[in-house]
């Protein structure tokens, strides 16, 4: 048995289905390995537990793989395996309807004030055909209690909720939530979550990674073939209360957005660095083959690994 730690980018939720079938069914030990998931009880940098030798790969968004390489980070991306949407939620009946509504408004993300949230939110507006400045915006930190800082009008809208998430949580809690997405306005889509890893410990551990793919994507099958099963697991790891509607319509959102394309194309990555450079939040450039690899998710006869792309 070959021990492997990975870490997750938030508190333990749906999202992470995949890898709690995976324990739960005894699939990572079929293949050898020992897995310990690890759960922030705070909000870490995975790269650095990464590089410090206490975790093997981690969850995170791509625009953080980037923003981490185009720092000169020794990163690489190995695996999408959750594709939502992501974007702006305010609550209905609040005057706002479009995005250049947003100007002037409290809005609150988890790296509040930090550039990059009100820099999507500037573009946003541009996109709409407004003028804006981001001293035009009022940034509030609520960590990643989104829904929390709307109901209690602590915030106008936030930014950076996923659409299976989120949205339901407020719909369940019996709110109309309004949704703008990044997509929809050219912005660079959010809303996926991926697998990262350093250079180094993919050289040294990629046998090791490789069938932890494995049963990530056996894992991702068995949850669209056996949804009620899965929900079953869910709960059962979790032990939390199945009669709990709000965490039962997130979970029966959620089992839909898992992938069944693990690969990501580079264009998007290209398109992403494109727009950090036109925001002036970097003036760096990078080749995203670099960074990101889909290699390890096609497996010659001999149970070795093309290097494709």
């Amino acid at each position: 048995m070959e021990n492997l730690t990975f870490g997750l980018e938030w508190y333990l939720n749906p999202n992470h289905l995949p890898f709690l079938i995976g324990m739960e069914k005894g699939w990572f030990s079929e293949v050898d390995l020992n897995v310990e998931m690890i759960e922030p009880k705070e909000h870490f940098d995975a790269i650095d537990e990464i590089h410090n030798g206490t975790m093997d790969i981690a969850v995170t968004e791509p625009l953080h793989l980037v923003q981490d390489k185009l720092k000169s980070i020794d990163v690489i991306g190995i695996t999408r395996f959750l594709e939502s949407d992501s974007g702006v939620m305010f609550l209905k009946n609040n005057g706002i309807t479009r995005p250049k509504d947003i100007i002037g408004k409290r809005l609150t993300y988890p790296s509040a004030p930090g550039p990059t949230g009100l820099a999507f939110m500037k573009s946003l507006i541009l996109a709409d055909g407004g003028h804006c400045d981001v001293h035009d915006l009022i940034p509030v930190n609520k960590g990643f209690y989104h829904t929390e800082a709307l109901i209690h009008d602590e915030a106008d809208l936030a930014f950076s909720v996923q659409q299976h998430h989120e949205i339901i949580e407020a719909r369940a809690r019996g709110y109309k939530p309004g949704f703008f997405s990044l997509k929809d306005w050219g912005l660079p889509a959010g809303g996926s979550l991926i697998l990262i890893t350093s250079p180094a410990v993919l050289s040294r551990r990629s046998y090791e990674i490789s069938r932890f793919l494995k049963v990530l994507r056996r894992s991702s099958d068995f949850i669209l073939n056996e949804p009620d099963e899965a929900k079953k697991i869910y709960y059962q790891f979790t032990k939390k209360n199945p009669m709990d509607q709000v965490e039962a319509a997130i979970l029966d959102a959620t089992l839909s957005y898992f992938t069944k394309d693990f690969s990501m194309p580079f264009n998007y990555f290209d398109h992403l660095q494109r727009w950090l450079k036109e925001v002036k939040l970097t003036d760096a450039s990078g080749d995203p083959e670099e960074y990101w690899t889909n290699g390890l998710l096609f497996e010659n006869s001999k149970g070795g690994i093309h290097n494709e792309h």
